[in-house]
This record gives structure tokens, C-alpha cells and sequence, in this order.
């Protein structure tokens, strides 16, 4: 009988963690490194957190409608932190739990304690007591993830200055609190903390807040962002900070100061690059310091994989556990590959947004560096939760559906949804892109009435001219 490949996966995030099991599907022997928890940033300090905390938000301001709709409370609602911080701490609890449950029934052994590469088949890992242990392996992938922003102008000391790891345990509400970056993190930050009742500032040094998303639905999140009371500064940074005896004395680039209690730095992620042993089996890196690899998810050293957030290709959870995927399954003789082009996401802000593909802009610099003829481009067509029944009915009619399409071969080429459910929406948009879609032909298909996935259908027919439940002027008129 034949030895089973050994694979030694250092770091058990949701790539980690993702590939193992794959592999031991596969019939591989497997063995995880891990410093901390198993499931990583993501289920442990991150998007699983993060979301169970924002969803008791989004339950408070249902409940701040409640009687719009015909609800009668007995009396206002309020939060109770410590309690939502300590359900929070028991769904992360039972979810690692759940991973190491999976673990055991495959076979796959864990070793606790820090890993570093040796040479390209050998993790030295350091335990909690200092003890060393080597894992020997026929191939490894580095699975170490991001780390949270170190400005050495603004030191992290998890009290007064904070990043969204300590911002999910905070039990004592902040009265006011400037949150440093306004991408995806901060917006969704600033979600939570302004319907918690702090008076929030957001600082953002690009001319809008989410400045990588389609520029309508920064356009509309901005908007949003200042109904919640959060006051948004836009093109500017902060240039000092002062601690006095009771608060943060935060001055701006423009001269302007705010005092608050809390910073919370939201300005980026960090690469686990370093002091794992790259350097001592060559390993190239990029100049931000993450592990180049292939379409393979292989490094330029043979048997050596990297995959998630230290590759710095697209830092989502759902696209390191493809990646994960991919690369088992290119060790394991099984070839496999990853469309970068489809990748959804979703915004766990209020409203949510979920997008995938390419934004109205890099679509009209891409088809126009294609060299599109005259009369043809791009195409975009939209509609509004408004005019959805089953958004009046529930009352969520904030948000739009946005599809932009070449106007040459009617393939889809992105879509953005702002509004409720955005991140489940999504997927049906990116299910078309992955099969090849053109706009009609996702048009015509019957969509269930009443359902916010009709915006779906209806943005569709609007970037053929067609939307029944949207007035569009008549040709000549």
C-alpha cells in the first residue's frame, strides 16, 4: 500500500483550516500548525464576531420602526453590551469547536505553538511551554494570514487606541470615538458603534468612503453613514494625537481637532510574512511583503504553497478557502485554478452592500482599452429597492441594484447591490458571470414575485431598455 502524501499546513484560518480538510478528503495525511485559535482572524476576532455583534444592530433599528409598520413595544429598547459581546463570544465559540470536531473526524492532527520553515519540507513549531517539535512533510502551504495595523505614529495600547480586534470586546459603550480609515472595516465599525448611540467621527484620507467600491454606492454609503449621526471627513488624515486626563485630543491635517475616548484604526492589514522561515528556503516575496505564487497557489520554491491573505491577492475569508482548495488539490495531482474575475463580497453595513466583478469605472477603462468601436462600450442599468413590493412591504426600501454589462456582447461585467440582503443577492449575479451570462439571458429568467431578487431582474431588463417597473422616457420624446 502507498504512503499518503503528508501535507503540514501552517496557520488554521479559514484557508487553513478549508485546505486540511480537503486534503484528508482526498487521502492525504495532514497536519495543521497553529499559534492561536483554530479558525483564524476570520472566525475568531473578524467577520464572524464582527457580524454577530452588527446583527443585534440591525435588529435595533428594526425595532426603531416597529411601530411605522403597526408594532406596538412596550417600551424603547436598549443594549446590553456585555451580553451581546458574551453571545458573540459563545457563537465563536461553538463554531471553533465545530472546526475541531471536523478535524478529528478526518484524522487531522493539530500542533500547537509557532511554526517557522526550516527548510521546504520541515516546520520547527515552538509550543506554549517552549518545548520544539518538528513536523516533517512532502509538502507545505503557509496559511498565516494578515495581521491588524501597528502605526508607530498612533501605537496600539488596546484602550484609548484600538484596532476592530479590541473594538469587539469593548463592554462599556464609547461616547465618542474617531475611527481612522473609511474602507469596508471602518464603515462597518462605524455602523455598529453609531447604533450603539456613539457620537462617531470617520477620517478618510481618499476623497470618499469606500473608495475601491463602484463610486454610487460610496456615493449612497456616505449618505447613510451621516443619517446614523456619523460625521464623515473625507481627504484629509489625522496628523496628531494628545492624550489628556480623560479623552483623545485628535487633530486633523486641516488644523481641526475632535476629542473622543476611543481611536480605532481602520487603516489596512499587515502580511504574516515574516519570521516563519521564508527567508531560509528563498521564498520570493512582493515589495509589501506578501508571498508571490503561481496560478497553482505555488511559490517559486517547489513543494512550498501560500494561500489567503499573506499572498495579498484578494483578502476575503471565502477567497482564501479556494485558494486553500487549489492548492491541495495541484499537490495532490488534481490541476485547478481560481477565477479572479468572479470573486462576491459583501459589506456588513447598514444597508448592506454585496458586489462582484468589475465597477462602472474599470469596465469603461476596460473595454476601452480594448478598443471598443464608436457607438459601443459599456452599458448600466439600474433600479431602485423602492420600486420592489416586497422591499415596501418590509419596509427596507433604501439601496439600488447596479448592472454593468459590455454593450458590444451583452456579458455581464459587474454588479453592485446596496440595500437589504445585498450579500445573499449577490450570488445570483455571480453565478451568471461564472457561467458566461449575457444580460438577456439572466433577464429572462422568471423571477419569484414578491422577492428583492426581482431588483435583480429588473436592473437587467433597465441595461436593455426594458424595465417594466421603471419609467424610462420614450425614444424621441
Amino acid at each position: 500500500m502507498a504512503v499518503p502524501t503528508h501535507i503540514a499546513i501552517l496557520g488554521a484560518g479559514p484557508g487553513g483550516y478549508v485546505a486540511a480538510i480537503r486534503a484528508a478528503q482526498l487521502g492525504a495525511r495532514v497536519t495543521v500548525v497553529e499559534r492561536h485559535a483554530l479558525g483564524g482572524v476570520c472566525l475568531n476576532w473578524g467577520c464572524i464576531p464582527s457580524k454577530t455583534l452588527l446583527s443585534v444592530i440591525e435588529l435595533g433599528e428594526k425595532l426603531k420602526k416597529a411601530e411605522d409598520l403597526g408594532l406596538v413595544l412596550a417600551g424603547p429598547a436598549r443594549y446590553d453590551l456585555a451580553r451581546m459581546v458574551a453571545r458573540k463570544n459563545k457563537v465563536v465559540a461553538g463554531l471553533v469547536k465545530g472546526i475541531a470536531t471536523l478535524f478529528k473526524a478526518w484524522n487531522i492532527d493539530v500542533v500547537e505553538g509557532r511554526g517557522e520553515l526550516s527548510d521546504a519540507k520541515t516546520i520547527v513549531v515552538t509550543g506554549p511551554d517552549g518545548a520544539q517539535r518538528t513536523v516533517e512533510a512532502d509538502a507545505v502551504i503557509i496559511a498565516t494570514g494578515s495581521s491588524w495595523p501597528q502605526p508607530a505614529q498612533f501605537p496600539i495600547d488596546g484602550k484609548r487606541i484600538i484596532t476592530s480586534k479590541e473594538a469587539l470586546d469593548l463592554e462599556a459603550i464609547p461616547k465618542r470615538m474617531v475611527i481612522l480609515g473609511g474602507g469596508v472595516e471602518g464603515c462597518e465599525c462605524a455602523t455598529y458603534f453609531s447604533g450603539l448611540g456613539t457620537q462617531v467621527t470617520m477620517v478618510e484620507l481618499q476623497p470618499r468612503v469606500l473608495p475601491l467600491e463602484d463610486e454610487e454606492v460610496s456615493v449612497l454609503m456616505e449618505r447613510e453613514l451621516k443619517k446614523r449621526s456619523v460625521e464623515v471627513q473625507t481627504g484629509t488624515t489625522i496628523k496628531r494625537v494628545d492624550h489628556t486626563a480623560d479623552a483623545l485630543a485628535i487633530s486633523m491635517a486641516d488644523e481641526t481637532m475632535v476629542e473622543a475616548e476611543v481611536l480605532l484604526i481602520s487603516i489596512g492589514r499587515g502580511f504574516q510574512s515574516q519570521g516563519i522561515g521564508l527567508d531560509h528556503v528563498g521564498v520570493a516575496m512582493g515589495r509589501r511583503g506578501e508571498v508571490l505564487v503561481d496560478e497553482r497557489m505555488e511559490t517559486n520554491v517547489p513543494g512550498v504553497y501560500a494561500i489567503g491573505d499573506v499572498v495579498g491577492k484578494a483578502m476575503l475569508a471565502h477567497v482564501a478557502s479556494a485558494q486553500g482548495k487549489v492548492a491541495v488539490e495541484n499537490i495532490l495531482g488534481h490541476p485547478a485554478r481560481i477565477n479572479y474575475e468572479v470573486i462576491p463580497a459583501g459589506i456588513f453595513t447598514l444597508p448592506e452592500v454585496g458586489r462582484v466583478g468589475l465597477t462602472e469605472q474599470q469596465a469603461r477603462e476596460r473595454v476601452q482599452a480594448a478598443g471598443a468601436n464608436q457607438g459601443q462600450g459599456v452599458k448600466v442599468g439600474r433600479f431602485r429597492y423602492a420600486a420592489l413590493g416586497k422591499a415596501q412591504a418590509t419596509g427596507d426600501i433604501t439601496g439600488f441594484f447596479k448592472v454593468i454589462a459590455d454593450a458590444a456582447t451583452d456579458k455581464i461585467l459587474g454588479v453592485h447591490i446596496v440595500g437589504a440582503h445585498a450579500a445573499d443577492l449577490i450570488h445570483e449575479a455571480a453565478l451568471a458571470m461564472q457561467m458566461g451570462m449575457t444580460v438577456a439571458q439572466v433577464a429572462g429568467m422568471i423571477h419569484a414575485h414578491p422577492t428583492l431578487a426581482e431588483g435583480m431582474l429588473e436592473a437587467m431588463e433597465d441595461a436593455g431598455g426594458a424595465a417594466i417597473h421603471q419609467v424610462r422616457k420614450k425614444a424621441g420624446v
